[in-house]
Parts: C-alpha cells; sequence; structure tokens
C-alpha cells in the first residue's frame, strides 16, 4: 500500500508514544498477514504481541475474516441498552462454559481499557453490596500497562501517560 507523501501527522494523537518524536521519524504498517505487520516500506515486522493481545489468531486469517463479513453483512452492531441480540447470549454461554463454578456471568467489552474500568466499578459495587463501601483502593503492578482509560492508567503505574 502506497502512503500519501503528504499525510498530515498532526490530528491523531497516539496513545503511549512521543507524539513529536514519532512526526520526525514515523513508523507507519500499512498491512498485515499472520503474524508479521508490513510497513510502509515493505519490511517485514514480527508482531511479538498479538496487536496488542487482539491478533492471538494472526493478523488477517481467512476464516475470522469470512466470519466477521458475514456478521457485518446481517448485523454490523447493536446496542445492549436494554436490548440485546442472539450472537451475544451464544458468545456468553460458550465462554461460561470455560469459567470455573460461580464465574458464569459475562460482561462484554470494546476493548481491554473498558474491561479494566468495568472490572474497578464492579468490584466497588460489590464490596458496597456487602456493606464494604470504604473499600475502593485497588493493588496493581508497576509500571503495568491497564489500558489507556482512567481507570486502567490510574492503577498502571507508567509515566508519562
Amino acid at each position: 500500500m502506497e502512503v500519501n507523501k503528504n499525510l498530515n501527522l498532526d490530528n491523531f494523537w497516539i496513545p503511549f508514544t512521543n507524539n513529536t518524536a514519532f512526526k520526525k521519524s514515523p513508523r507507519l504498517l500499512v498491512k498485515a498477514h499472520g503474524m508479521y505487520y508490513i510497513s510502509d516500506d515493505g519490511r517485514r515486522i514480527l508482531d511479538a504481541i498479538s496487536g496488542m493481545w487482539c491478533c492471538n489468531a494472526g493478523h488477517c486469517h481467512p476464516h475470522i475474516v469470512k466470519a466477521v463479513q458475514e456478521q457485518i453483512a446481517e448485523l454490523d452492531y447493536a446496542t445492549a441498552f436494554n436490548m440485546a441480540h442472539p450472537k451475544a447470549f451464544e458468545l456468553a454461554n460458550k465462554i461460561s462454559t470455560l469459567t470455573p463454578e460461580g464465574l458464569d456471568k459475562i460482561f462484554f467489552a470494546n476493548s481491554g481499557s473498558e474491561a479494566v474500568d468495568t472490572s474497578m466499578k464492579v468490584a466497588i459495587a460489590y464490596y458496597a453490596s456487602k456493606g464494604e463501601s470504604k473499600r475502593t483502593r485497588f493493588i496493581s503492578r508497576e509500571k503495568g500497562y491497564h489500558g489507556v482509560n482512567f481507570g486502567g492508567t490510574s492503577v498502571g503505574g507508567i509515566p508519562n501517560n
């Protein structure tokens, strides 16, 4: 894929990145296949963290591409606010067969950041329901990555984020 040489790099604020340094020497990814990214200058780059843990089966896996295309053609998005769709229940039921007994309620999030923030809110709500509303502190790993949302960054301990 050819990248526009006049590409404006001013408006996209890249998380956890020194944006000024990036603009001086941009590292642009234009394609991916299997476990490799392809850069704008044609280099293959090993994606050793599976796209931040989102591409565990590799990039552009044909079975996943086909399933996504079929689902988007039928129903591209459905809110979960006072509504639902059958595929969400099917997936939740399947996941619940893999979890330990008692951990069978599944909450879907769009990202790890949302999952961390939601987990923090669930923990606070749980202890409040048990009469322990003062339990609001969290223990986390220093310099651990917990997402880019407020909750995740507040417990992450990564400087300059």
